[in-house]
This record gives C-alpha cells, structure tokens and sequence, in this order.
C-alpha cells in the first residue's frame, strides 16, 4: 500500500461519504420507517384495521429490522460496505413496492417485516461508515450528520404523502408507497457511483487523523468479545429505552393529533415536517456536544429532553402546545441513534464496531417491536393515546438514570483500572 496523504486539495472526500450516509439513512428510517406514520389513517382505513392491527404491522417492520441488525453487523464486520449497501436498498424499494400491493393485514404485515429487514441492512452499514472515514474525535458528529437524513425523510413523507393522498383520493397510499420507492432507487443509483469503502482506497487518511486505520482484519472476527461485553449489554438496554419511546410518539403522531387535537391531515403533515426540518441539526448537533462531553452524560441530556417532549404531547389539546412537543423532539429527535454509533468502538474497537451496533440494535429492536402493540392496545381499551405516551415519557427517564448510571459505573471502574471514558 502507498503512502497515505493526510490532506487534499479541496474538501475531503469523506464529506461525500457522509452525504451518502445521510442519504442511506433518509432512505433506511425516513422512507422505509417513519413514512408509516402519515401513511398510516389512510391505510388503516383502505384495508380496515384496528389500531391493534396497525401496532402489529410496526411491529412486523421492528422484528424484519431487528433480525437485520444481527446479520448486518456481523456481515459488516467482514464484508465491505459498498456492496452491502447496494443489495439492501434493492430489497428495500423491491418491500416498499410489496406494501403498495398489499391486499389485506397478512400481506401488509409480511411487506412491512420484509421492509424492516431492508432497513436494518441498509442502517448498519451506513452508520458504521463514519468509523472507517473520520478520525474518533470527530466521529459523533459525523454521525449526527448521516442520522439527519431521518429528519429530511419526515419532511419528504410530511409534506409529499399528504399531497398525494388529496390528490389520488382513497387510494392515494398505494401510489404514496410506489414513490417512495423511486426514491429509494435513485438513492441506489447515487451510492453505486459515489461510495467508496475506506479512504485509503484514493489514497487518504481518515478525515482528522494523523495515521492510517488498521486494514481490514483478515481473521475471523472474535464476535464473543462483543455478546460477553457487559458495558455493551448496558448501552444496548439505554438505546430500547429509545426504542420504545420514541416508537410510540412517531408511530402515532397523526392519529394522535386528530383525536386529542382534532387536527387535519394537512396539519398533522406540517406539524410532522417541523419535526424533520428541526431534526435535521439534532444529530449533528447532540453528536458534537457527545463528542465534547462525553457519550453517556449527552445521551442523559437527550433523554431528558424526550421524556418532556412525551409527557407534553400526552396532556396536550391545543395547537400551541402540540407545537411546543415537536420542536422539543425535534431538535433532539436521532441524536440517540448518532450518539450509540459513535460509541460502539469505544466498547469494542474500530473492526468489531460494526458488530456492536449491530447487537445494541438488536436490544434496541427489541423495544421498537414492543411499543406499538402495547400503544395500540392502550388506545383501543382507553380512547385516547395520552397513557401510551405517559408511558413513553417515563421509558425515556429510565434511559436518563441508566446512562448517569453506566458513566458512573465506567468512572469508578477508570479509577481502579487507571482509565478514562472514551
């Protein structure tokens, strides 16, 4: 291998990698997840569900994401990430296009589940993107950058989905499904032209950094170091307080804001596009501030700013005090998620972070797939989602106390072993 140059002329290629992160993770969260929630009260309606039956196809779509985040990390580990990407957002508009053809809540399901899987092998690679192209100082950030493009899907869906459903009538959401697809194919086409694996591939060091990463490991991953790390197990648990929590506020946010508020679809989309317009800078944001302060006390804050986002949202009943939630969740909304990739090689190192997003997803997962059912359930026994998102507000206060917990824990631990928190 050549000498690798610390410095271009121009920007570093890295910011195209980060680029087309964000643009994987609009494709991954923002179309293939958080689309649901506006699509949602239409479909419900053109395939006659209970709200029961619409917390189980979220479900369906965490469970497909879930079992993605163990294969992906593993694979990521080994495989590089260009060619994993590309497969996954094949199969990504290919379970977009399914759900447009869904015929009742059998095929519906498996189209969603089949969508969680894309998801999950397009998130994790992606977000292990900014381990391999910047220099750890530096990775929160980027990190925050890529999650910001969950934001930029909740702008597309909030302001496109409405339109095309006012347009196209009743059936309108079949065809919202179809273009979010085509979305996703031109995301497709863009990362087979631009993404490059490691920078050492045109000859450069990660962005920030003085010498080359280690090469890619040609052994066997040692995989145990990362299912017998306790700390990690820990993290994994803070990151399915996030899981449940916020599920629950985006999964029903329109339904929620047409009972309890009696707002339009219309309205709701605006509202929703607020949320990924300020979520944009979240990541980005909240990243750096981890970066600065360490990962565990800016995870603390962030939770803190959820669980009053939540509690908010429940007791709310007029359009001011709707708007109050969404900029509080929305200026916070996926640093969580930029935050715990940035931390994964702190626990395991930079070959097996992959592996180690991957299993905390998994924990992560494990909330996701339960939040809606039980949010759903809430609302068909109690009219009203207010109790489902007092719940998801005190889930967020737990995640606060177990990070201070876990930074605790580490500093007690670096004091007898004469080590710092990364």
């Amino acid at each position: 291998m050549g000498l690798m140059r610390a410095a271009r002329p121009g920007p570093h290629y890295a910011w195209v990698i980060v680029l087309l992160g964000h643009l994987n993770i609009f494709s991954a969260l923002g179309l293939g997840r958080f689309s649901y929630a506006m699509i949602l009260p239409s479909m419900k309606e053109g395939l006659r569900l209970s709200y029961a039956e619409t917390g189980w196809l979220a479900t369906g779509n965490f469970v497909g994401y879930l079992v993605a985040s163990l294969l992906a990390g593993l694979a990521a580990s080994r495989w590089l990430p260009r060619r994993l990407l590309l497969l996954a957002l094949l199969g990504l508009a290919a379970s977009l296009a399914a759900t447009a053809a869904a015929g009742g809540f059998v095929s519906a399901l498996l189209a969603r589940t089949l969508t969680g899987l894309a998801s999950g092998s397009v998130y994790i690679p992606a977000m292990s993107l900014p381990n391999l192209w910047f220099a750890p100082q530096r990775r929160g950030m980027a990190a925050g950058i890529q999650t910001g493009g969950s934001g930029l899907g909740l702008i597309t869906s909030g302001l496109a989905v409405p339109w095309i459903l006012a347009w196209l009538g009743p059936e309108g959401w079949r065809q919202a499904w179809l273009v979010l697809a085509g979305l996703v194919v031109l995301v497709w086409l863009l990362t087979a032209l631009f993404l490059r694996n490691r920078p050492e591939e045109l000859g450069a060091l990660p962005l920030g950094a003085s010498q080359a990463a280690p090469p890619p490991a040609t052994e066997r991953p040692a995989w145990r170091e990362v299912f017998a790390n306790a700390d990690l197990w820990a993290l994994g648990g803070i990151f399915a307080c996030f899981g449940v929590s916020y599920v629950v506020y985006v999964t029903f946010f329109a339904a929620h804001l047409a009972q309890a508020g009696g707002l339009s679809a219309e309205t709701a989309g605006r509202l929703w596009g607020l949320v990924g317009l300020l979520s944009l800078v979240s990541g980005l944001l909240w990243g750096a501030v981890a970066d600065r302060i360490g990962r565990l006390a800016g995870l603390a804050v962030v939770f803190a700013l959820h669980a009053t986002a939540f509690a908010v949202f429940a007791l709310a009943q007029t359009g001011p005090v709707f708007v109050a939630s969404v900029v509080l969740f929305g200026l916070s909304a996926w640093s969580i998620p930029a935050i715990m990739a940035a931390a994964a090689p702190d626990y395991v190192g930079t070959r097996l972070a992959p592996a180690g997003l991957g299993f905390i997803t998994i924990i992560f997962g494990i909330g996701q797939a339960a939040g809606p059912p039980i949010a759903g359930r809430l609302a068909d026994w109690t009219g009203s989602f207010a109790v489902a998102y007092l719940l998801a507000s005190g889930m967020a206060l737990v995640g606060a106390a177990a990070a201070l917990g876990l930074r605790a824990h580490q500093r007690t631990r670096g004091l007898r072993e004469g080590v710092r928190e990364a």
